[in-house]
């Protein structure tokens, strides 16, 4: 006869708990800051300051310009791996890249590709936002969300395997 009440007064207990933390929003990951505050990882600290060829022939401040003290980081990068770094400000395409463009777009481009992915990405958010209604223990609702979609990555190295599709970067198969 302890027993039931026993465990009565310990689900209780638990759906009490579980109610705590009620007032916290229920979504899925976050993954862009929405606070009011800085975003720390927007902060980037200057190059050094350079004292230019000729005084006269400095451009005149412009609101919104680039600065040559200004942190380039996707330019910096391309030149590090021998590039040209004026490649990262280019708005179009380069006439090298016409063949690999035509190859991608051999099936035809879906205009608004990514209106339409916006949309089903807040469907899908939707329906899987609120998952874990009572909070019970650590959970990522936006990895439940897409759980059906992650690539399991050593079914895929078998499959690929068995097609004789070579796979050099993948330990050696285990025999």
């Amino acid at each position: 006869m302890r027993l039931p009440h026993m465990m009565i007064l310990m689900l209780v207990v638990a759906m009490v708990g579980a109610c705590g933390s009620r007032d916290r929003e229920v979504t899925l990951t976050r993954i862009k800051n929405t606070g009011n505050g800085p975003d720390e990882f927007a902060i980037l600290p200057g190059k050094p300051l350079q004292d230019p060829e000729s005084y006269a022939n400095l451009p005149a401040p412009a609101p919104g310009s680039t600065n040559r003290a200004d942190q380039t980081p996707k330019a910096d990068s391309i030149a590090a791996l021998g590039g040209n770094p004026q490649a990262a400000s280019a708005s179009s395409a380069r006439a090298s890249e016409s063949a690999l463009l035509a190859h991608t777009r051999r099936y035809g481009a879906q205009s608004g590709i990514r209106q339409l992915l916006a949309a089903e990405d807040r469907e899908t958010r939707r329906r899987h936002g609120r998952v874990n209604i009572l909070n019970i223990g650590p959970n990522d609702d936006y990895a439940k969300a897409y759980k059906r979609q992650w690539l399991d990555a050593r079914t895929e190295l078998e499959r690929l395997r068995r097609r004789d599709v070579l796979t050099p970067a993948a330990p050696p198969p285990e025999d």
